[in-house]
């Protein structure tokens, strides 16, 4: 069997295409054929993890039978009377839901060798499976029919990196097909996703990542000592590295998109023109925006209204800033372990609780203020060198450049 990467190799196109045709076909008539999906998408699963990765699909299987496990004891538990009073066990549901990605994220801590129960994707399979109990304790879940359960976290098109979809959202376009004119818009936008995925991953991507960031990280590394390596050569590092960055997801993101369309599945987008945010808040609103919104939705805002009912600290001003420290934080240490993901996310804190004190400063002072083209235009230009500024930090390169 082929070890094929999602999206990385040209022959993992190729396959994906013509076992996509039937699929296709029955669309344009307003059948979905699920059987037919299920085994496509374990097939490709297969090519995922098969050779050196099956450890890997290995940790997959027992993940999926021990997450299946624990949604459906939840769920059976919320059908009790009087279930909602009881705040133990939903908190206890979450910590079981991340604990098999928290002992992935800090076994590199104690060992020199990964995590048993890791596998790629754990992450995103994790915040589905963590988003349906929250969903589940709120009442906006009612009932868990686990066929779709499966469905939805094996989805193979996002498995590995998103976009991340909602449960009720994916089953509301999974359990019927769409119209055939419907269906003929979906395709049109997935081959055009597809073609700017190719231009963004396939050649932007590489320009910026394999021909010009080496370049300047040459340079940057040369130049080491001169003023701290605050260089040009470590602008250049700067920019490169975002663009590639940026190019290189986004165009995974819009093959993921693509695919889920020629399925019949609108998952949503995870990218939109981040680099004409005019501050950091319009930033995250456009960035990896699936899950920016997740953090947003089940982490910002339950810890925040938790705060608030709790009467841990008055100031609304206080509490929001508290909680985008915690919200960025964890955040940076999902990235990872090391100093540079966590100032990374922390940074992020405190660029929006900067830009929220702007804001409430210019309601104040509006009509002193000047607001035009050239001051939106500056806007932009701030934040996205801003931003750029922070994914040289993210990079890890200052890293390697000042401690190693």
């Amino acid at each position: 069997m082929l070890n094929l990467q999602p999206y990385e190799n040209p022959m993992y196109f190729v396959y994906l295409l013509i076992g996509l045709v039937p699929v296709i076909i029955g669309m344009f008539h307003g059948r979905r054929h699920r059987i037919y999906e299920s085994i496509f998408s374990l097939f490709f699963l297969v090519l995922i993890f098969d050779a050196d990765k099956w450890p890997q699909g290995k940790a997959l299987i027992l993940y999926i039978a021990y997450n299946t496990l624990l949604v459906w004891l939840y769920a059976k538990y919320r059908t009790k009377e009087n279930s909602s009073n009881k705040t133990w066990v939903f908190y206890m549901a979450v910590i079981l839901g991340i604990a098999p990605l928290t002992v992935v994220k800090f076994t590199p801590l104690f060992s020199t060798h990964p995590s048993l129960l890791g596998f790629l994707g754990i992450s995103y399979l994790t915040f589905k499976v963590v988003g349906m109990i929250m969903e589940l304790r709120d009442g906006a879940i009612k009932e868990v029919n686990f066929v779709r359960f499966l469905q939805f976290l094996l989805f193979f098109p996002t498995i590995s990196s998103g976009p991340i979809d909602r449960y009720r959202r994916f089953l509301k376009d999974y359990d019927s097909a769409p119209t055939p004119e419907k269906y003929t818009e979906l395709f049109s936008k997935a081959i055009h996703y597809l073609m700017l995925g190719f231009l963004y991953k396939f050649i932007l991507g590489y320009l910026f990542g394999t021909l010009l960031y080496p370049h300047y990280e040459h340079l940057a590394l040369l130049a080491h000592g001169n003023f701290l390596g605050l260089s040009w050569p470590l602008v250049g590092v700067m920019y490169s590295y975002s663009m590639y960055l940026f190019f290189d997801f986004a165009g995974y993101s819009l093959f993921a998109v693509a695919i889920s369309y020629l399925m019949g599945v609108e998952t949503p987008m995870n990218f939109n023109k981040p680099f004409i945010s005019y501050n950091i808040k319009d930033f995250w609103n456009r960035w990896h925006m699936s899950l920016s919104f997740w953090f947003r939705d089940y982490i910002y805002m339950r810890f925040v209204f938790f705060m608030m009912k709790h009467k841990w600290v008055k100031s609304r001003v206080v509490t929001a800033a508290i909680g985008y420290f915690v919200l960025f934080g964890i955040m940076g240490i999902w990235h990872g372990e090391t100093w540079y993901y966590i100032v990374y996310g922390l940074f992020h804190a405190l660029l929006i609780n900067l830009t929220d004190a702007w804001i409430r400063f210019k309601k104040k002072h509006k009509d002193s203020l000047p607001s035009n083209k050239f001051t939106y235009a500056l806007s932009v230009f701030l934040t996205f060198n801003t931003v750029c500024f922070s994914f040289l930090i993210f990079s890890g390169f200052l890293d390697k450049l000042w401690f190693h």
